[in-house]
């Protein structure tokens, strides 16, 4: 059994995402295991480079991880052969800028989403990309979220019959720094800046509703600012100029209907901070991020409206919740893995830089159906 290393460029991974879900818990854990078995029985090893405008948090960052090697110069490791990979989680305003970067150096690209902030940018990637003959990918961590395996699981073995909606809660009360410092970075509610819980979600809302239950025909969208001032970093009052929660319906093109709420202005009473509802003929169930409870249609309790007397169902117990009877890794970890197989033995990898153009594209609609108030369709995206 040989090793083989591989040299990823990763950008952008100071902020809390890029440090936590992608050098720690994804490639620092990789290595930690010695690697990922291919299919010739080597071991591949990543190697990370890490990337970024601040040579202090980057040295703080590589002292944590045991002395990686890290630049402010992205030109000189992207011009470095020795370098195959680069990764990409700058803010998203910066994101195009390296990417192209690497499109012009010939390497793999893997990158958070979303790709870019219009639709026209981000599928101008994928084609420049494409005609580059890169290999390319787009982080889509939710669908290796335990609840939503377990969740996938019954649709693909039938338990729901046929399946008539869906109901997608997400959010959490995030500070506006008044009285507790705020747990999302300042530039989140700043539009000029990329932020916006529209731009944000619906990019996980795309591929999650059309991996899952079908693909999107049309959507209509609210939008609102609830938070008009919040407070930043440094102790800045500042207004508000992006979105901080979006309540929008999807109607799909097998009649599938999805309304998911999205919210940075809700506090939580129910499973998790992100639950999916799915009623089906035979059966329902609600998937949080790792547990997924179901009711099938024989234990479906018969309610009957009576507001005057309390009821004497346990709406709760009819439940069942189900087994863990796999085993869950880490879903961005899961994905790297993946990632990695396709660039080294070109095992597939669907989720390209057209699925984060769709994304994209999901995120201005529903800011023009916002805009507009009325339905918008979802053309097809090539």
């Amino acid at each position: 059994m040989a090793e083989r290393k591989i040299n990823i460029i990763m950008n952008g991974v100071t902020g809390r995402m890029g440090t936590n879900q992608h050098l720690d818990r994804s490639i620092a854990a990789i290595r930690s295991q010695g690697g990922i078995t291919l299919k010739n029985g080597d071991r591949l090893v990543p190697e990370p480079i890490l990337i970024g405008r601040d040579p202090k948090k980057l040295e703080a960052l590589s002292k944590r991880f045991g002395g990686l090697y890290f630049s402010t110069d992205l030109g000189a490791v992207l011009a470095d052969p020795d370098n195959e990979i680069y990764f990409d989680a700058q803010l998203t305003a910066l994101r195009p800028n390296g990417v192209r970067a690497a499109i012009a150096a010939r390497k793999a690209i893997y990158t958070e989403k979303p790709t870019a902030t219009t639709t026209l940018e981000a599928l101008s990637l994928y084609r420049e990309a494409k005609a580059a003959g890169v290999k390319q990918g787009v982080v889509q961590d939710k669908l290796w979220l335990p609840g939503l395996l377990k969740l996938k699981y019954l649709i693909d073995t039938g338990f729901f019959g046929r399946i008539l909606s869906v109901r997608g809660e997400f959010g959490y009360w995030v500070f506006d720094g008044f009285t507790q410092p705020a747990q999302r970075p300042s530039w989140n509610y700043r539009k000029e800046d990329g932020g916006g819980i529209i731009l944000d979600m619906f990019c996980h809302w795309r591929y999650v509703i059309e991996n899952l239950f079908g693909d999107i025909k049309s959507l209509s969208v609210l939008g609102a600012t609830h938070l008009p001032r919040r407070v930043d970093e440094f102790g800045g009052i500042y207004n508000t100029t992006a979105e901080d929660a979006a309540y929008a319906i999807f109607e799909l093109k097998n009649g599938v209907i999805c309304q998911f709420n999205s919210s940075w202005d809700v506090r939580v009473r129910r499973d998790d901070l992100f639950v999916m509802q799915v009623d089906g003929t035979n059966g329902s169930a609600v998937a949080g991020l790792r547990e997924c409870w179901v009711q099938s249609e024989a234990m479906t309790p018969k309610s009957v409206w009576n507001p005057d007397i309390d009821s004497d169902i346990d709406h709760f117990a009819t439940w069942a919740k189900m087994p863990n009877r796999d085993l869950y890794d880490n879903a961005f970890k899961v994905q790297w893995e993946m990632f990695l197989r396709h660039v080294v033995e070109g095992a597939p990898f669907p989720w390209d830089f057209l699925a984060g153009a769709k994304g994209v594209q999901l995120a201005e609609l529903a800011m023009e159906s916002w805009r507009t108030r009325r339905w918008v369709d979802v053309p097809v995206l090539e």
